[in-house]
């Protein structure tokens, strides 16, 4: 089980990567969500915001401010670290149960064009 620490220094890196994603690409698949990112085995939340020019630092919510979040993710602070490191393939992930997602159908389109 990986810390709080590793989990925000692995979502600081994601926030990296995804500013290396060319502005045309942002432009043509992003849109202004709120995103949660719940990390299962330590009961803890991060609260992002994802938007045409980037995606903003995740800051730690606790469990019971119940922001409002039109995509949620559900992982394991093991998995988030592969993931983000690129040694877990999220198409996988999802797959074997690893990785939970709640969000429309349009927006998981829209962030599989991104990830």
């Amino acid at each position: 089980m990986a810390t709080v620490e590793e989990c925000r220094a692995a979502l600081e890196k994601l926030v990296e990567q995804f500013d290396e994603i060319s502005a045309e690409d942002r432009a043509k698949h992003v849109v202004e969500r709120r995103l949660a990112c719940r990390i299962s085995d330590l009961g803890v939340t991060f609260y992002g915001r994802i938007h045409r020019n980037g995606l903003d630092p995740f800051k730690e919510v606790a469990p019971e401010d119940g922001r409002p979040a039109e995509v949620k993710l559900t992982i394991s602070s093991e998995d988030l670290i592969s993931l983000v490191n690129g040694e877990l393939d999220m198409g996988r992930a999802l797959l074997g149960g690893r990785v939970k997602i709640d969000a429309s159908l349009g927006d998981l389109l829209r962030l599989r064009k991104l990830l």
